[in-house]
C-alpha cells in the first residue's frame, strides 16, 4: 500500500520506518494506526527482516496522540481509539524479531508508549520522554500505564504519570527507560550498529530470546524457567546451534 505518515526502507536485513507528520510533531492519528499495521503485516512476511529501527522525522519522535482528532470524541469513541492502539502497540511488541526505538526528540504520551512498546530504546541527548495526559484530564490509552510500571518500577511510574514531568533522556536512562545515550548526529548510526550487531548473530537465537523473556515475564519463575529449557533444548536440534558452535570450534564466522 501507499505510505502518507511513514517512511519504510529495507536494507542490510534491517528495516528502518520513519515516522513522517513533521509539521504535526509525528502526532499519531487513525491513518497512522492503518499505515503501521500495514507495514507491520509487509515486515512479517519478509523472511530477510532481522531486526527493526523506528524513529521520527524532525524535532520528535512522537510528540503524543493527536489531539485535534480526539477534541470532540465521546466515551465509546476514545475507548476505540484506545483499543485501536493498544493493539497495534501489542503487535509491535509480539514481532518475532526485535524492535528498536530511536528516540530522537519528544516522546510523550503516546509516543512514550510507541517506544515502550520496542525491545529497545537508544535515545539522543535532546530527547524528551513524558506521560503528560493528566495535563488534559485524561490518562494514558495506549497501555503507558502498564508498561511503564513494569519498566521503570511502580513508583518511578506513578511520579511520571501523575505529575506529567517532562524528563531528559539522561534522567530516563537513570530509570530503566533508556539503554543508550548519544549525540542527536550519531543517533541513527548507533541504531544501525546495534541492530547490525543483533542482526549477526544467530537469528533463530535473537527471536527465541525475546519470545522466552517476554513470555516468562507474565509467568511465575519456576514456569518460567521451564519454558527457558525448553527452548534451550530444542535449539540443539534447529541446525542453527550446530552451525554456531561449529564456527566457535573453527574459529570463523557462522554461516546462518
Amino acid at each position: 500500500m501507499p505510505y502518507n505518515i511513514l517512511k519504510p526502507e529495507i536494507r542490510e536485513g534491517i528495516a528502518l520506518v520513519t515516522i513522517s507528520r513533521p509539521q504535526a510533531l509525528n502526532a499519531l492519528n487513525s491513518d497512522f494506526f492503518r499505515e503501521m499495521n500495514a507495514w507491520l503485516d509487509e515486515v512479517g512476511k519478509n523472511a530477510d527482516v532481522r531486526v527493526m529501527i523506528l524513529t521520527g522525522e524532525g524535532k520528535a519522535f512522537v510528540a503524543g496522540a493527536d489531539i485535534a482528532e480526539m477534541a470532540d470524541m465521546g466515551p465509546e469513541a476514545g475507548k476505540k481509539f484506545s483499543l485501536t492502539g493498544q493493539a497495534t502497540f501489542q503487535r509491535l511488541e509480539d514481532m518475532a524479531i526485535p524492535v528498536i526505538a530511536a528516540v530522537n526528540g519528544f516522546a510523550l504520551g503516546g509516543g512514550c508508549e510507541l517506544a515502550m512498546a520496542c525491545d529497545i530504546r537508544i535515545a539522543s541527548t535532546n530527547a524528551k520522554f513524558g506521560q503528560p495526559e493528566v495535563n488534559l484530564g485524561l490518562i494514558p490509552g495506549y497501555a503507558g500505564t502498564q508498561r511503564l510500571s513494569r519498566i521503570v518500577g511502580l513508583s518511578n511510574a506513578l511520579y511520571l504519570l501523575m505529575t506529567a514531568d517532562m524528563i531528559p533522556a539522561a534522567e530516563a536512562f537513570r530509570m530503566g527507560l533508556v539503554q543508550k545515550v548519544t549525540e542527536p548526529e550519531q543517533l541513527l548510526d548507533e541504531a544501525w550498529n546495534m541492530a547490525r550487531k543483533i542482526a549477526f548473530k544467530g537469528p533463530l537465537a535473537v527471536k527465541n530470546v525475546k519470545k522466552v523473556t517476554r513470555s516468562g515475564m507474565e509467568l511465575p519463575f519456576p514456569d518460567a524457567c521451564s519454558l527457558e529449557a525448553e527452548y534451550f533444548g530444542n535449539s540443539f536440534g534447529n541446525g542453527e546451534s550446530g552451525e554456531g558452535m561449529k564456527a566457535f570450534l573453527e574459529k570463523r564466522n557462522p554461516k546462518w
